[in-house]
């Protein structure tokens, strides 16, 4: 979703007729576009900021900007100012679109510009972003979240649900698909619940699957409470629509669930993957998992892997649960320590590998249309279910073509093939 935000901030200052610059010494603005999802992410951005601090000293004209998950709150807000007072703008996720006014008002003399307003309305130019040249591009439709889990900050950095209109989705994903785009990714921190007013999930994926032309939908992420039956039928008798799914789980205990406040158990979680396998029968799926989340016991964690290797996820996103400031969990009695959350997330990377061994040794002889995403000797593709087979294109150019390969072998989890004409 950040990688999307910065092609929106990219237009944003197109629009004023900057352009992109490669290396940060060469730039007259600096926008660090931040996360706050996890721990790692916010040490990154200090991280970074101090190696910006020196290019400032030498370039005082250089304007740095911060914006994103992170600076939303204000103690991280007021925290970055403190450490870095060389940052000229620091503001939230409500006013991305705003930030080259606050640029120009730096260029006009002020010297710092603290700006975390909240608007929770659908962002004006939802659609304006500078793309890529890859092969997927992305699509929001959705922005916040209502679910409010109890180790996310999510809710409080991005406010409550809105959902843009169903018409305004539909004409931007048909100008991507006009450009020759074949992959399309819809993007909301919880998909299943999109709804305008006047029509939901399901009534966006009939309308978009009904687009002429030769591509494939995928969307994320899913919350398996909202994740709807006739959605999974719909993308199992609809083509446009790719058999990809990502639920994330993120604890196969229901005590620990229910400690998260996801509003489901794993009985629930389990049905959502039966329909999907029913419906769905060569369907990849893929989830995250927290690992240590405060109270999990050695009881907690064994559910967990039983639940993985139940399902035989294509993928994992497997985390170590870290602290949050001003979410619930961050609080809570019983927080696990370093070292036990390590060597429990340690076993079930071990545990996911072997599935994602077996899997692939199975799809050895097998023949997958998939979607060319890179060239040369090692070129890529993506399968219909979201594998990525590494493959010798032969000096042609396949690039944003759909092929059909067959897998001739695997090293670990990775698939390798060749072109089937």
């Amino acid at each position: 979703m950040n990688v999307h935000e910065t092609e929106k901030l990219y237009a944003a200052f197109e629009k004023e007729g900057c352009c992109r610059e490669e290396k940060p010494e060469a730039a007259d603005i600096i926008v660090f576009n931040t996360c706050c999802v996890r721990e790692g992410a916010e040490t990154r951005v200090l991280g970074n900021l101090g190696r910006i601090k020196h290019l400032k000293a030498a370039k005082p004209d250089l304007i740095v900007a911060v914006c994103g998950c992170m600076t939303q709150q204000r103690s991280a807000a007021e925290m970055l100012h403190k450490r870095c007072p060389f940052i000229n703008v620091i503001t939230g996720t409500y006013s991305l679109a705003l930030l080259p006014n606050m640029v120009k008002a730096v260029e006009r003399g002020e010297k710092f510009i603290l700006d975390l307003e909240v608007n929770e309305t659908v962002p004006v130019g939802a659609n304006e972003a500078v793309r890529s040249d890859n092969v997927n591009s992305f699509v929001n439709i959705m922005y916040g979240c209502n679910n409010f889990c109890t180790y996310c900050i999510v809710p409080y950095v991005k406010g409550r649900e809105r959902s843009r209109k169903l018409a305004d989705i539909v004409n931007e994903v048909r100008s991507l698909l006009d450009r020759g785009v074949k992959e399309i990714t819809l993007l909301g921190q919880n998909v299943n619940s999109y709804n305008d007013g006047e029509n939901d999930f399901y009534a966006l994926l009939s309308e978009l699957s009904a687009l002429p032309g030769d591509f494939w939908i995928k969307f994320m992420t899913s919350h398996p409470k909202d994740l709807s039956d006739d959605v999974i039928r719909l993308i199992g008798r609809q083509r446009k629509l790719a058999n990809y799914i990502h639920l994330p789980v993120q604890s196969g205990s229901d005590r620990i669930l229910k400690a998260m406040n996801r509003r489901y158990d794993t009985a629930a979680y389990m049905h959502k993957i039966d329909m999907i396998r029913e419906y769905i029968p060569d369907a990849g799926i893929t989830a995250d998992v927290i690992v240590g989340f405060p109270t999990e016991t050695d009881e907690d964690f064994r559910a967990t892997v039983d639940l993985v290797r139940r399902v035989r996820y294509n993928n994992l996103f497997m985390f170590i649960y870290s602290k949050r400031n001003g979410t619930p969990a961050a609080v809570m009695d019983g927080q696990i320590s370093e070292a036990v959350k390590k060597a429990r997330i340690a076993e079930l990377i071990t545990v996911q590998a072997k599935i994602a061994r077996e899997l692939a040794e199975k799809a050895v002889g097998k023949t997958f249309l998939a979607l060319c995403d890179g060239r040369g000797k090692n070129a890529t593709a993506k399968t219909y279910d979201d594998r990525v087979i590494v493959f010798d294109d032969g000096g042609e150019d396949y690039y944003n073509s759909f092929v059909n390969i067959e897998v001739t072998g695997t090293k670990n989890s990775k698939l390798y093939g060749k072109i089937r004409k």
